[in-house]
């Protein structure tokens, strides 16, 4: 018990989160890095062993993570990227009703209220939208499991379908040719840092991921380089992504509302799938891959669904510019939204 507050909890949580991040590797589960420390923290912290994640190792890895995925807009890639704004902006509103359906569905199956089941449902980043359910008047606790658990069986089940669906490597998507400099690899770390630092103390939301991919897009698209990202950093940076997020689960917030767990799950795996079939749709129109939209459209976290992208190879710009509006315009419209919805119904008498 006293080794739960101290250094040597977060240190045997990293421990296990190493080991089992090379056993998936071993035996070859997609995304090995950052699943398998995700499941194991999440399975040990059920079983009631209430191991903590490093203070700052989630912050941390983004840092990483968001400066690997800039290294990919190149000029030409930029622009490419940028003649798509039509699909990023369809993309965010489709996951604005993609949130009011999700809630519709959590409130009939889990009886909940309509603000803590819109707010639960809405795929923002997890903390913005507990923080703005809070001042609405929903459950800060319940908004945050349901978000905690609609990225993990999203992290689950998206790059395992899209793996053994033979989707790897379909685009041809890569970072930045260029050679691995120690000390230019040291610099652009610490400006990805000092921006993630300055994005955190201006109050933007997913700071240590949005402030590395504001600095790195620049200075790659104008061509200025610094250095590559060799694979162990990025590895080590997803560890520290799936320890941070596997920590998040206990025992006692998923047995105590189990009817609203049931309710999460099904709301996830129905957005999961009415987010498959828009990709699917929208990439017959547009001729971008499915899979790629696919990930663009799939209702989980940025830094997750942007690594997985990254891992298999599939559009990695695309997916990246698509959840970096998804995130900016539902953190932005939410609030204001709900308030405006709220009201007409009140008005109306809609139930």
């Amino acid at each position: 018990m006293p080794a739960r507050d101290s250094w040597i909890n977060p240190a045997l949580a990293l421990l296990l989160c190493a080991a089992a991040g090379a056993a998936f590797a071993w035996v070859k589960t997609p995304l090995p890095w950052m699943l398998g420390p995700l499941v194991a923290m999440a399975a040990c912290n059920f079983a009631g062993g209430a191991l903590r994640a490093a203070p700052g190792g989630r912050e941390a890895g983004q840092v990483v993570i968001g400066t690997a995925l800039g290294l990919y807009f190149t000029p030409l890639v930029a622009r490419e990227v940028a003649a798509y704004w039509p699909l990023l902006l369809l993309a965010a509103l489709f996951a604005i009703l993609l949130g009011v359906f999700g809630g519709w569905t959590l409130r009939r199956i889990a009886g909940t209220d309509p603000t803590t089941a819109f707010f639960a449902s809405v795929p923002g980043g997890a903390t913005e939208m507990t923080l703005q359910g809070e001042r609405l008047g929903a459950r800060p606790d319940r908004v945050a499991l349901a978000q905690s658990l609609r990225i993990l069986m999203v992290v689950m089940l998206v790059p395992l379908a899209l793996t053994y669906s033979g989707a790897h490597g379909s685009d041809n998507y890569q970072p930045a040719a260029m050679s691995l400099q120690w000390h230019g690899l040291a610099t652009l770390l610490v400006l990805s840092a000092a921006a993630g630092f300055a994005f955190q103390w201006l109050r933007i939301p997913n700071a240590f991921m949005f402030g590395p991919l504001a600095v790195v897009i620049p200075l790659t698209a104008s061509e200025l380089q610094f250095s590559s990202l060799p694979t162990l950093l990025s590895n080590c940076a997803q560890v520290l992504l799936g320890c941070a997020l596997g920590a998040r689960f206990e025992r006692r917030s998923l047995a105590a509302a189990p009817r609203y767990v049931v309710g999460v799950l099904a709301s996830v795996i129905v957005a999961i799938a009415l987010s498959a079939g828009f990709a699917v749709a929208l990439a017959w129109f547009s001729g971008i891959a499915w899979p790629t939209l696919v990930l663009a459209l799939a209702p989980g976290g940025i830094a997750e669904m942007c690594i997985t992208a990254k891992v298999l190879q599939l559009g990695v710009p695309l997916v990246t510019a698509a959840h970096v509006v998804r995130v900016l315009i539902l953190i932005t419209t939410t609030g204001p939204s709900f308030r405006v919805a709220r009201q007409m119904r009140k008005r109306f008498r809609i139930d």
